[in-house]
């Protein structure tokens, strides 16, 4: 019986385990595969590129044009004070019946209160925004300074939105950004250019290469030159490549070029009497014209700076439009945007390493824009930093980003955020991103 038993053991075959050719498919298939419904999103799914990317479509966000904003009434063409003197004036009258009379009468106090509705003061502003190109006025500024002076936040603040990204972070602009400001007649070009810095030798840094040969190749080509500090590091740490470049821009005044040198952020230093001994510190440079002290962000003496550029402004030519903002201005700003609100997610050297590419740039027929942007690692492992759990990261970022695009742009933006990784061909044989 036992013998019989061990045949029988020994004669059965093994069980084999169903295959799921489905499993097959999804791994060793050529042709693209239909989602599976029953199929639940993995750690593996979000490797492969499904939460890697941010699409505003895919949130419930209201419409500039959304018919769920509560409707605001729109307020008669007339004046309220002549339409109720055109009833007192018809109600005086002793002849109620005649309707012909009555409909004259109010159609004449009506059109004289439409006549005298815009006051005088907004015709002469309607008038002033045509100006002749022989009346017109222009002024390119340059402002240069160490890393983090608060270069962008006064472009901001001087231009009236955000045309440069502003972050704690040093390094934060890498290029030179324009930003126009019209008023009136004149019209001035601020360009805002990366940190410079100079050696205990007096020479430029090696270290940004790029961003500082650019920003010294343009500084004589402006008609002022605002140099910017941060005052209140230099009264708690001062720094002698800061001092160097202060004394080196305003050893010898310039024979074309007019330069002032501006103390920012005055509104961080507690007792001001200390302005007054950094003003003392540099008062004996030739090289400045005029010293100020502001607050590029609170707008701090910013007015004082302002009439200053104005006054300075030669007769010539707008380079800008200054009633349309053009579509390369529009494609920086996005770019700035995206960029400010990666800053302040993404720490460490993770952001510095980030190619940041604009993809498409596209304007619906409902007037709306659609932006496609391209954030490129240069390692998987930063770009699952970047990505965040299940998305949560890229998705913050493009959510801030979008929201404040609308509000520059005054329409509807559809931004679109992909994370992608460039890998180096020499490691592993896989085709670096295009």
């Amino acid at each position: 019986m036992k013998a019989l038993r061990a045949l029988r053991t020994l004669s059965s075959k093994p069980r084999k385990t169903p295959l799921n050719p489905t499993f097959f498919h999804r791994f060793y298939a050529a042709q693209p595969q239909e989602d599976d419904s029953s199929h639940t999103p993995s750690l593996s799914d979000s490797e492969n590129g499904s939460d890697s990317v941010f699409d505003s479509t895919h949130y419930d966000i209201p419409t500039i044009s959304s018919d769920s904003k509560p409707k605001i009434p729109q307020k008669p063409t007339w004046n309220t004070k002549y339409r109720s003197k055109a009833d007192e004036l018809i109600a005086q009258k002793k002849k109620p019946d005649d309707l012909i009379f009555k409909n004259s009468s109010l159609a004449k106090k009506l059109l004289e209160a439409a006549v005298c509705l815009p006051s005088d003061d907004e015709d002469e502003e309607d008038e002033e925004e045509v100006v002749k190109e022989e009346d017109q006025k222009a002024l390119s500024v340059g402002i240069i300074g160490a890393p983090n002076a608060g270069k962008s936040a006064l472009t901001n603040y001087m231009v009236g939105t955000k045309v440069a990204a502003v972050s704690r972070k040093t390094n934060t602009t890498t290029h030179e950004v324009l930003g126009v400001m019209t008023k009136g007649d004149t019209q001035i070009c601020f360009f805002d250019t990366p940190g410079i810095t100079l050696s205990n030798r007096g020479c430029p840094y090696k270290d940004f290469k790029v961003r500082v040969e650019s920003a010294w190749s343009s500084v004589n080509l402006y008609d002022v030159l605002i140099v910017i500090f941060d005052v209140h590091r230099h009264l708690t740490r001062p720094d002698a490549r800061v001092i160097g470049l202060i004394k080196r821009m305003g050893a010898e005044a310039h024979p074309i070029q007019k330069r002032v040198l501006c103390m920012n952020k005055i509104d961080l230093v507690e007792k001001k009497k200390d302005l007054l001994t950094v003003a003392e510190q540099f008062k004996d440079l030739p090289g400045f014209e005029r010293h100020f002290m502001i607050s590029g962000l609170k707008g701090s003496g910013v007015k004082d700076l302002n009439q200053y550029l104005m006054d300075q402004a030669v007769k010539r030519s707008w380079e800008e439009d200054p009633f349309v903002m053009t579509e390369e201005v529009m494609k920086n700003i996005s770019l700035e945007v995206v960029r400010e609100r990666l800053l302040d997610h993404v720490h460490q050297e993770i952001p510095y390493g980030i190619e940041h590419r604009l993809m498409d740039w596209k304007e619906l027929r409902d007037g709306s824009l659609r932006i496609e942007q391209h954030l490129i690692t240069p390692k998987l492992s930063q770009r699952k930093i970047l990505v965040g759990k299940k998305g949560c990261k890229i998705g913050r970022i493009g959510m801030e980003a979008n929201e404040e695009l609308r509000s520059i742009f005054k329409r509807d933006v559809h931004l679109i955020l992909q994370v992608v990784t460039s890998y180096d061909p020499s490691q592993d044989g896989s085709a670096p991103y295009l």
